[in-house]
């Protein structure tokens, strides 16, 4: 019995392949141009990693996810990310009440209940602020290597330096003409942690934040974020061994319970 899932994000396409409940293999690619290539590529890998021929006709079920879903055309089923973030993070965290997903273009706060049901969201999808790629703009203007390198920074400042601005193009303005003024560049990228720590926790404050609290995506590798973040909402944050590919195992988990249920294959067209 071999479940496959499938997200396709705005930056990275992950693919997870599940037997019996295990993960058996798991792919981290760039999205780039092509959301079907990309995709594609991803499950071909995980495939390979999984010790199988890099083929998916052998899968069983196939659920895709995240907003590139519906151009996977051998997918069985397309499932919304919230949905799939939750049913990951339960997965790797039965405890689960609350789960802040950040990724490249958007980030999302979900409450899920004692069963894994989403019963409540909040999402951010209409600015940079607050999400993996205002950090990287961030990286750029303050010469930091990567998005975890400055996370190792902002952890060292002892006076993160306040960002007033909460748009990307008007806060790489501000912190270009303070890093002219002489403010230290640690204490900037504190600041930059904070300022988009407490624009999730904005995001989320509609929402019961409720323990325990995973955080996933690939923004939650950044170690200074998850401090602040953590702060910000009051509660400790759980970071899975590979946050990443959180929704894509929660569609892995989809489809292994459509397979599970005894549904038959949906109308994809199986790869070859």
């Amino acid at each position: 019995m071999l479940a496959c899932g499938i997200d396709v994000g705005a930056v990275a396409a992950k693919s997870v392949i599940l037997g019996d409940g295990e993960i058996l293999g798991y792919s981290i690619l760039p999205t780039g141009r092509d959301v079907k290539v990309s995709a594609d590529r991803a499950v071909r890998e995980a495939l390979g990693k999984a010790g199988m021929s890099p083929s998916i006709g052998s899968v069983d079920y196939v659920v895709s996810t995240g907003y590139g879903r519906y151009s996977i055309e051998y997918a069985d089923k397309k499932i919304p990310e919230i949905l799939c973030h939750a049913k990951g993070a339960c997965f790797v965290r039965p405890s689960t009440r609350f789960v802040i997903d950040m990724g490249g273009q958007d980030s999302k706060a979900i409450e899920v209940n004692a069963e894994g049901n989403v019963t409540n969201f909040a999402m951010n999808d209409k600015c940079a602020a607050g999400t993996g790629r205002f950090l990287e703009v961030m990286a750029r203007a303050l010469e930091a290597e990567s998005v975890a390198e400055m996370g190792q920074l902002a952890l060292q400042s002892r006076n993160p330096c306040p960002i007033s601005s909460t748009c990307t193009v008007f806060a790489e303005t501000e912190v270009v003409v303070l890093l002219a003024e002489g403010k230290d560049r640690i204490d900037l990228i504190a600041g930059i942690h904070k300022a988009v720590s407490s624009r999730v926790a904005v995001m989320a404050s509609g929402l019961t934040i409720a323990p325990d609290a995973v955080f996933t995506g690939g923004v939650a590798r950044n170690i200074g974020l998850k401090k602040f973040l953590g702060e910000e909402i009051g509660l400790e944050l759980f970071v899975p061994d590979e946050p990443q590919i959180i929704g894509a195992l929660g569609a892995a988990l989809f489809a292994q319970a459509e397979i599970l249920s005894g549904k038959s294959k949906g109308t994809g067209t199986r790869l070859v």
